[in-house]
């Protein structure tokens, strides 16, 4: 505000306000109070001594207005417009009180605590959802009025749905049937714990642990699939485990057909503390695959992980290929501890299509199956051991490292039907 009064004054000084001075008082007045009527008059009085005195006080006082009645004590008056506009006022000081402690201790942020890691058994619960909508949930209403034959064949169709197989899904109903009559089941309830049991013994398997080198050397886990299956992203995690559990580890790039999953190795390879071994993009993966053993024998890792082109199972010519690695590796390393193949548990049953084929080509000891938290078809895990004898030993709950996880029957069975 102390700013308007000097753009007055230049206003009137310039000659723009000439015309009607009463108007730069009222401006004044309306801005500033009595601080713009003294401006005014500082005008005023500029103006008469730019005009001369020559015209006397009868000249000098025509058109008398309210611009020329001036207080008897004219500097009195001009002392207190200029302290209107510039004089500060000075206050007395303060004195704040300290805040009391007890506020203090109030305002204090806590440090934030790490969440609780959580358990395999709560993982498995909150990444089954999809499938136990489809299965868990679809029981419970079947036998909700009783064990009857419509609830027989609605059990079949929901076994299905989800992906066990029409084989295994034949197989568990009959056994479950054959159970309900010989302990004379009549409970909807009683027929669900029945069918838990069912899935823990068709899961059974003595080992699903990851086998490792007994004599000197690295462990090689040779690791195959299809594209699209979260292969690389497997072996990614699959070596941030092994790191953390303060085992020294080596990935082998041996996908030289596409680019993209070097690349993406080589990213895991920074993060997790890997070596990576590497060649050009169309190099003989036997070849990479050879280095890579001689590098990790070199650095005396413990472990080597390969990761193989992702190819489509009904591609004869890079099955064959497939075995070539394989044989390279042993060679070099004797029987290789594991073979994985992964697949998408979204596949549901082309997934065992995919599996028998690769099952030709090298000698799968394991399944890795990814994006099971995804997935309404969860029962492909009953499937794939049931049909092809084969272990599932890790599966893919979400996109967390942790979220690979060892295979566990009984917390799968369980996050079926939990919270039902």
């Amino acid at each position: 505000m102390t700013v308007v009064p000097f753009l007055l004054t230049a206003l009137a000084v310039s000659g723009v306000l000439d015309a009607d001075p009463a108007l730069l008082a009222v401006l004044g007045l309306l801005l500033l109070g009595g601080g713009g009527a003294a401006v005014a008059r500082g005008v005023r009085r500029s103006r008469g001594a730019g005009r001369g005195e020559s015209g006397g006080d009868g000249g000098g006082r025509a058109g008398t207005g309210l611009l020329e009645r001036e207080p008897e004590d004219a500097g009195a008056g001009d002392d207190r417009a200029g302290g209107a506009v510039t004089e500060e006022l000075e206050l007395p000081e303060v004195e704040v009180p300290d805040t009391p402690a007890e506020l203090l201790e109030r305002e204090r942020v806590e440090p934030e605590v790490p969440a609780e890691p959580i358990t395999l058994r709560e993982r498995f619960r909150r990444r089954l959802t999809r499938t136990r909508n489809v299965l868990g949930a679809s029981v419970v209403e079947l036998f909700g009025g009783g064990v009857t034959e419509e609830a027989w064949e609605g059990l079949e169709e929901a076994l299905i749905t989800a992906d066990v197989g029409v084989t295994a899904t034949m197989e568990i109903v009959e056994e479950l049937r054959r159970r309900a009559r010989e302990e004379g089941v009549t409970d909807g309830d009683e027929v669900l714990a029945l069918l838990q049991e069912e899935l823990r013994t068709a899961l059974g398997t003595p080992d699903r642990s990851l086998a490792r080198a007994t004599d000197e050397g690295p462990t090689v886990w040779l690791v195959t699939g299809v594209n699209g299956t979260g292969k690389t992203t497997t072996i990614g995690k699959l070596a941030a485990v092994e790191a953390r559990a303060g085992h020294s580890v080596t990935l082998a790039a041996a996908d030289t057909f596409r680019a993209a999953a070097a690349e993406q190795l080589g990213i895991w390879a920074e993060r997790t503390g890997a070596q990576l071994v590497r060649k050009e993009e169309g190099a003989d993966p036997a070849s990479v695959a050879y280095e890579s053993y001689d590098a990790a024998h070199a650095r005396d890792s413990d472990l080597l992980i390969v990761d193989t082109a992702g190819r489509l199972h009904n591609k004869r010519q890079l099955m064959d290929e497939l075995g070539k690695v394989k044989r390279v590796l042993e060679k070099q390393a004797g029987p290789l501890e594991e073979v994985l193949l992964v697949l998408d548990a979204t596949t549901g049953q082309n997934g065992i299509a995919q599996a028998k084929a690769f099952l030709e080509a090298v000698e799968v000891t394991g399944i890795a199956l990814t994006k099971l938290d995804g997935s309404s078809k969860g029962g492909i895990v009953v499937a794939v051991q049931r049909e092809l004898g084969l272990p599932v030993k890790l599966v893919g709950l979400g996109e967390e490292i942790d979220d690979l996880a060892p295979f566990e029957p009984q917390l799968f069975v369980e996050g079926l039907f939990s919270e039902l």
